[in-house]
Order: C-alpha cells, then sequence, then structure tokens
C-alpha cells in the first residue's frame, strides 16, 4: 500500500517509480489533489486521464487514514475537534484563530507521560504515539473536511512532542512539503515540556526556522520538579544546557511557555528567579492564566495579579506577552485536552 500521509512528495515519485515506472509528473498531480485541493478524485486530472490503468491501480493501491471526527464544539470562534484513529482511540485538535490568521493546534500523542499536575492530558497517562498519517491527517481534516483556514502550526496539543520525535520530524517535513500543505517551518512550533535529550535531537536535525517553545512554568528545581514530574530527569541546569546549545540562529528565538498558578509561581520573586534563568539565549516569554481542568486543585490568579507578574518580568528586560485564554468552557484551552469527552454529534 501507498501511505501517502506520510510520505513527502518526492518519496510519492520515488515509490511511483519503482511501482510504476512513473515519477515527479504524476507524483505532484496526485500530491496536489490530495493535500491542495482535498480531493481524492485523482484519475480524472490531466496527468492521469491518459494513463487510465495506473489510475485504477494507483487507487487500489493508495492507503489513506481510517481517521474520522467523532465530535466538535466551537466557542468564540475556537473550534475544537475529537478524532477517533483506527483503533477508536480519541485524540483532540483545536483551531484558533487570531490577528488575521489561523492557528492549528495538531496532537502528538494518546495521552502522555510527563505527568505535569497542571495538565489533563498529563492525567491521563501515555497510551501510545500517533504516526505520522495520524500528525498529518490533524492538518487535513482542520482544512478540507473543517473548512478552516490553516496557515500556522503549534505542537501543543495532547502530548509531548518530542517523546515523539522521529515521528513528529517527519510530519512536519510532509506538512511543509510545497506541493503540498506548503506550511514553512517559520509557521510551526514544537512545544515541549523540557525534554531535554529531544531538544539536543531536534538541535541536531538544524531546520531553519523551525520554532522551539519550552513549557517552563516555574525557575527552581523544587518546584518545578513538584509541577512537573520530568524535571527529576531533566532538571533546569540540563535544560538551559541544550537551550544555550540551541541553533536559536535558524528560528531567531526561543518561546518560554509560563503557566501562572495563583500562590504557587505568581510572585515577583518568581519573576526575577526567572528572569535571571533565562539570561545567555534570546526569549519571548508567553504568560496564561491556569486553565482549570476536573479535579484539578490549582487555582488561576485574577487579572490583575497575571498583569502585574508581567509588568515584573518586563522590569526585568524581558519580552513578555499575555496570552489570553480561549476556549476555556468547551475545555479547548492550554491544559484542558482530554480532561473530558465531547458532547453532541459530529457537525459536518
Amino acid at each position: 500500500m501507498l501511505n501517502l500521509f506520510a510520505l513527502t512528495c518526492e518519496e510519492v515519485a520515488g515509490e511511483m517509480s519503482r511501482r510504476y515506472g512513473k515519477g515527479m509528473y504524476h507524483a505532484a498531480a496526485l500530491y496536489r489533489e490530495i493535500f491542495k485541493k482535498g480531493s481524492t478524485s485523482f484519475a480524472k486530472t490531466t496527468e492521469f486521464s491518459r494513463s487510465h490503468s495506473l489510475a485504477v491501480q494507483l487507487a487500489g493501491d493508495l492507503w489513506l487514514p481510517s481517521c474520522r471526527i467523532i465530535a466538535t464544539q466551537e466557542e468564540e470562534g475556537v473550534l475544537k475537534f475529537a478524532s477517533a484513529l483506527a483503533d477508536d482511540r480519541i485524540i483532540e485538535s483545536v483551531i484558533i484563530p487570531a490577528n488575521g490568521r489561523t492557528t492549528l493546534c495538531v496532537s502528538s500523542q494518546v495521552g502522555c507521560r510527563m505527568g505535569c499536575r497542571f495538565c489533563a492530558t498529563g492525567g491521563m497517562g501515555y497510551v501510545r504515539n500517533l504516526t505520522v498519517e495520524e500528525i498529518v491527517w490533524q492538518v487535513h481534516a482542520a482544512r478540507f473536511k473543517l473548512n478552516r483556514r490553516v496557515d500556522n502550526i503549534v505542537f501543543m496539543g495532547m502530548g509531548e512532542p518530542l517523546d515523539n520525535l522521529a515521528n513528529v520530524i517527519r510530519s512536519v517535513r510532509v506538512i511543509g512539503d510545497q506541493r503540498g500543505f506548503d506550511m514553512a517551518p517559520s509557521h510551526i512550533t514544537v512545544s515541549t515540556a523540557g525534554h531535554a535529550d529531544g531538544i539536543r535531537d531536534l538541535a541536531a536535525l538544524n531546520i531553519r526556522k523551525l520554532r522551539l517553545a519550552v513549557s517552563l512554568n516555574a525557575s527552581n528545581d523544587e518546584l518545578r520538579t513538584r509541577l512537573m514530574p520530568i524535571n527529576r530527569r531533566y532538571p533546569l541546569s540540563r535544560i538551559k544546557q541544550e537551550l544555550l546549545a540551541f541553533p536559536v540562529e535558524k528560528c531567531g528565538v526561543i518561546f518560554i511557555e509560563y503557566v501562572l498558578l495563583k500562590g504557587i509561581n505568581d510572585s515577583r520573586g518568581d519573576a526575577i528567579e526567572l528572569a535571571r534563568y533565562l539570561t545567555g539565549f534570546p526569549v519571548r516569554v508567553n504568560v496564561i492564566a491556569f486553565n482549570p481542568s476536573g479535579s484539578n486543585t490549582y487555582a488561576a490568579p485574577g487579572e490583575e495579579n497575571v498583569r502585574r507578574f508581567c509588568g515584573w518580568l518586563a522590569d526585568e528586560k524581558l519580552f513578555v506577552r499575555l496570552r489570553r485564554s480561549r476556549g476555556q468552557a468547551i475545555m479547548a484551552a492550554c491544559g484542558q485536552l482530554g480532561s473530558a469527552a465531547l458532547g453532541g454529534e459530529e457537525k459536518l
């Protein structure tokens, strides 16, 4: 079978040469129909109209993901969709329009093994990695099943992307193929809870302009270990070591994600400590108030306290941005995915 959703156009051309004695001419036509037009009716294209037997053979060999959207929920333009995979596992993805562009938040795993205390997905535990085609399918579904423009992708959905690095990077290459989705690496952000080995391995790939985000949330090991068990394996000193070595010239800046928890990590001392930790490499700090989910015992600070914390960071000469939580009511905000089953019927 030809697993198109896991291959670049160049690789499809190689497969077509090996299988059928054809090359890029037909491969590009097939890729265009699937990834630019969302159509599987490639047999009607000019390229295949005079190659009927090839079209028939290819249609029989073509393997497409058997994922399906099972439910959607929308609030203020934010659309969360739940997808059932071939093994009936469920993942969630979120489409977020803002500032003239539309961001798709994709999942990379079913569940997550990181166990962050403030994250609903972490409470699920780890089930399995998503395959390349399951990751790419989320982009295809957003564009062609939900008819949403997608021009920015963040790997901030369910799972730890660097715990599934090989499949994530291969999906980035497929999504970035100019003959298909044509999503430049500068419009793709890979987020991590601080998987230092993964940061090192990602750096070694030297992918120009691919963006990196690190969910830090504390700047001392005692607190960070309490919030994020991964810190036992990768303490802050090791994370900083890898960030200092990261080829920032390729991506311009490293994003630091900081979830603000009331009375936990929101003091002036926390802000000063964070600023000191972040010296030595160019960063932008995204501050977001905690989003409650399920039985979580943490609380979000008030808006005034959040703005005060951002002001303290700015006083320390950090570039800081307050990220407004959107989609809380439908459990689509940061840290909420996987917290509850979606209700309602599929709206397609």
